[in-house]
């Protein structure tokens, strides 16, 4: 993964500047070091991929540069997988990175495995930015970063999902608190 990580930032520039709502493709294949015991790719590995998708959009679109030169830091908080088809030893395949929104905390990210035409897995992870005094509002990253829109809507799954996520961490709380 250290590798694929310096290759994309060390031809970032070379893919040139993406929209903010546009799709970073990476095209990629299946190594030894991506396999599980099945001999296909670890179902771990996928998030891993995911992440350099996501650095590559971020850096691509600029929403990154300037937040990490302020000393933002981009973390992961919650992920959802859905593995369709097995991705095999030396397969290749296209990951199609796109941010869908945000609102006032989280950026959403799809990421889709292709084989073709065809979704082998998708990857949604929303993620925000911590500084040292805590996590950075959205609108604070997309300011920095020369981004003035507005969310679009995100897809009904991906609604439903965060208010799944939320409901739970809204759980996980009281319990906390009844204990």
């Amino acid at each position: 993964m250290l590798l694929r990580t310096l290759f994309i930032v060390l031809t970032s520039r070379l893919r040139g500047l993406l929209p903010l709502l546009g799709t970073s493709v990476l095209r990629m294949r299946v190594m030894p070091g991506d396999l599980d015991s099945n001999l296909h790719m670890n179902n771990g590995r996928y998030f891993s991929v995911a992440d350099l998708g996501r650095f590559d959009h971020g850096l691509r679109s600029n929403l990154w540069k300037r937040a990490l030169r302020r000393g933002w830091r981009p973390v992961a908080g919650d992920a959802n997988g859905r593995f369709s088809v097995s991705l095999r030893p030396f397969q290749r395949f296209e990951l199609h990175t796109r941010l869908l929104g945000w609102d006032s905390k989280w950026f959403f990210v799809e990421h889709r495995y292709l084989l073709g035409q065809r979704v082998a897995a998708l990857v949604v992870i929303r993620y925000l930015f911590i500084s040292k005094k805590g996590n950075v509002p959205t609108r604070l990253v997309l300011d920095a970063s020369g981004h003035a829109a507005d969310s679009p809507e995100l897809p009904a799954y991906v609604a439903q999902w965060r208010d799944a996520q939320s409901a739970l961490v809204a759980q996980l709380k009281a319990e906390r608190g009844a204990q």
